[in-house]
């Protein structure tokens, strides 16, 4: 009977090129231990959305495509602080 579907690719020599040793981050910048989290995500929040309006005013200087990818940049911003914001109602809903 013949096979409909091929063998999968052989993984083993695919990501050879990958550095397998953990990744240290840099200490340059960092976030002060024992804050909770919606002090963090309100922080988040704040600085996405003062991103948003950077990227929206840059936006306004542009034209083209140039303008298209900036407001689509914009709106990804948007996004994450929509997402932020729901993580903070979610942690202390006003009802």
């Amino acid at each position: 009977m013949l096979k409909i579907t091929p063998d999968p690719p052989n993984t083993d020599n695919l990501c050879a090129h990958i550095n397998t040793t953990p990744r240290k981050p840099s200490r340059t910048f960092v976030v002060a231990p024992g804050l909770d989290t919606e002090t963090l995500l309100a922080h988040a929040c704040e600085s996405l959305a003062s991103a948003n309006v950077m990227a929206s005013d840059f936006a306004a200087l542009l034209e083209g495509s140039q303008r298209s990818t900036m407001l689509g940049i914009a709106r990804v911003i948007m996004l994450g602080e929509l997402a932020v914001n729901q993580a903070l109602d979610n942690l202390d809903p006003q009802d």
